[in-house]
């Protein structure tokens, strides 16, 4: 097709049109616009605009730009195939051809945009990998529940902003298990429980709760990071922003991907009510179920709501039930995981594994002492102090290098 043509067949676009708001397609339609009716200033300057906006949003290649728009595009079609659904024909033959429009943008290369400018070399280039949209467009449909689409193609670490809008992390926790030294028990548990999720077998909640510093809230991360690839992803709610979780839960369960929903530092007074939200969704009550969805949280605490001993005291008639209430939410997890600190050989174990690691000099014996005197005070052992003691050692010993 010529670029006449290209211009008109791209501003056709129905189900892929949210791409003509993309930098690139939208300076490359203005581009095609300028070749046919503009004057030789606005038809370089546009050219330059293109290449620079190519060169910032697609690394510089337009073939691998426009695959890479394509198969993350979340559209009305991507989304029927996520939910399982048949797309009617006529959908379909559409975009089929939308996708050999698309393919005719790909091929581009820098000789044929640059033909009008004959001339006035030198002239900013680009590159252009030949790609197969169609192809690539078939694979990410058929394995939609391992690629996603959307943001959830783009990322697969998420919060939960002020506004209850889900969003990427965008510099995400990148810890692997491999990280992670000792604990091996636990961490088997959640990723035996997490695979079960994305086999689509029964998985269950889990709350891991244990002392401050071990490993709880990392390696929650660290499953998530070794299993994203197979359609895995997390997404952090804040205590505050229990509420919203039927909401959320709503949202996920048309998702064609598997979620963990991430609570770090869960904790409760006895006058909160917000865990309310949890206990529903744990329970699973009828417009919450979601078979794609478990709740992992973490805790420094066994019971999560806070008791004092005069919450036993006062005139509550059903004053058994209330506080049978308060203390069972924690029973609600279908899997209670446990971190302890780490014992004098442990804790030593992972200093010397985690100083290996890092390169550091300093071994043996003097390592053991230094490692030992840096807990002091600290609260006792754990893989946190482990961890900190490491890294200050190694900078250390790169300052005095």
């Amino acid at each position: 097709m010529d670029l006449s043509e290209l211009n008109i067949r791209l501003r056709m676009l129905a189900v892929f049109r949210r791409l003509l708001s993309d930098p690139v397609v939208e300076e490359l339609c203005t581009y095609l616009d300028s070749m046919e009716n503009g004057y030789p200033q606005m038809v370089v300057s546009s050219y330059a605009e293109l290449v620079s906006r190519l060169y910032e949003k697609g690394g510089g290649d337009l073939g691998l730009h426009i695959q890479r728009i394509v198969e993350e595009d979340e559209n009305v079609y991507m989304r029927a195939v996520g939910q399982g659904l048949t797309p009617p024909d006529y959908m379909r033959q559409c975009v089929e051809a939308e996708l050999e429009t698309l393919q005719a943008a790909a091929d581009l290369t820098p000789a044929v945009l640059q033909e009008p400018l004959a001339g006035m070399e030198p002239l900013p280039g680009f590159g252009a990998s030949a790609v197969d949209l169609a192809a690539g467009y078939r694979r990410r449909t058929e394995k939609i529940g391992q690629y996603g689409c959307g943001i959830y193609a783009r990322n697969h670490m998420f919060y939960l902003n002020a506004q209850g809008r889900i969003v990427p992390v965008l510099h995400p926790d990148d810890t692997r298990l491999s990280d992670l030294v000792d604990y091996k028990r636990e961490q088997q548990i959640i990723l035996d429980n997490t695979q079960a999720l994305l086999d689509g077998r029964p998985a269950a909640n889990i709350l891991l709760t244990g002392d401050a510093g071990t490993g709880k809230s990392s390696t929650v991360k660290a499953v998530a990071n070794e299993l994203h690839q197979e359609g895995l992803r997390i997404l952090e709610v804040r205590k505050e922003q229990l509420r919203e979780i039927p909401a959320v839960l709503d949202e996920l369960s048309v998702n064609p991907l598997k979620f963990i929903l991430f609570i770090d530092d869960l904790s409760f007074q006895k006058d909160d009510d917000s865990y309310s939200a949890l206990k529903a969704a744990l329970e699973g009550s009828v417009s919450m179920r979601s078979r794609n969805v478990v709740i992992y949280a973490t805790s420094n605490r066994r019971h999560l709501v806070k008791e004092k001993f005069s919450d036993r005291e006062g005139d509550d008639v059903h004053r058994n039930d209330t506080m049978q209430e308060l203390m069972s939410l924690s029973e609600r997890f279908g899997i209670h995981i446990t971190f302890q600190k780490p014992n004098k050989a442990t804790y030593l174990d992972i200093v010397r594994h985690l100083a290996e690691a890092r390169g550091v000099r300093c071994g043996g014996e003097q390592l053991d002492l230094l490692a030992e005197r840096y807990v002091l005070g600290r609260g006792g052992r754990s893989p946190r102090a482990a961890r900190q003691f490491v890294d200050g050692l190694a900078a250390s010993e790169a300052r005095e290098s």
